[in-house]
Parts: structure tokens; C-alpha cells; sequence
């Protein structure tokens, strides 16, 4: 019985599989991308200001909708069971 004890305490176990890790690296390129779509507006001159580029669909809806899109796959990643544990 001991020698089983021992087996299993050596075997190394992750807490994700491969397939968490690849989720979550998605999730956070999703996130970083739905930030660098809400940057930029501004321009070289400060008494110059630009409707267009600073309220644009995709700074005001469609980055946030990413940024919030990334965080749930991201939080999906970590949630997620690995087959193994199953």
C-alpha cells in the first residue's frame, strides 16, 4: 500500500492540460487586442479635436465587447476540468 502512496505523490500533476493553457493565451490575446482597439483618437494638434476618431464604433462598442469577450474565455480557461480529472 505504501509503495502506491509513493507512486502517486511522485507523479507530477499540473493544475491545467494543454488545452486550458492554449484557452487562456487566447483569451488573453482577445483581451490585449480589445485594448489596443480603444487606444489612438488623439492627434498632433491639442487644439484639434476629432469626433470621428474618439467616438468611432469600434472604440465605444465593439472593443469593450472584446475586452469583456477575453475575460470570459479567460475565466472559462481556468474553470474548465482537464480530461484527466474527470
Amino acid at each position: 500500500m505504501s509503495k502506491q502512496v509513493k507512486e502517486k505523490t511522485s507523479e507530477k500533476i499540473f493544475p491545467f492540460s494543454k488545452e486550458n493553457y492554449k484557452l487562456l493565451i487566447v483569451g488573453v490575446v482577445i483581451v490585449i487586442f480589445g485594448f489596443i482597439l480603444m487606444m489612438g483618437g488623439g492627434s498632433d494638434d491639442p487644439n484639434a479635436f476629432d469626433e470621428e476618431a474618439l467616438f468611432s464604433f469600434t472604440r465605444i462598442t465593439l472593443a469593450p465587447f472584446l475586452v469583456i469577450a477575453g475575460y470570459v474565455v479567460v475565466i472559462y480557461a481556468i474553470l474548465k476540468k482537464s480530461k484527466k480529472e474527470e
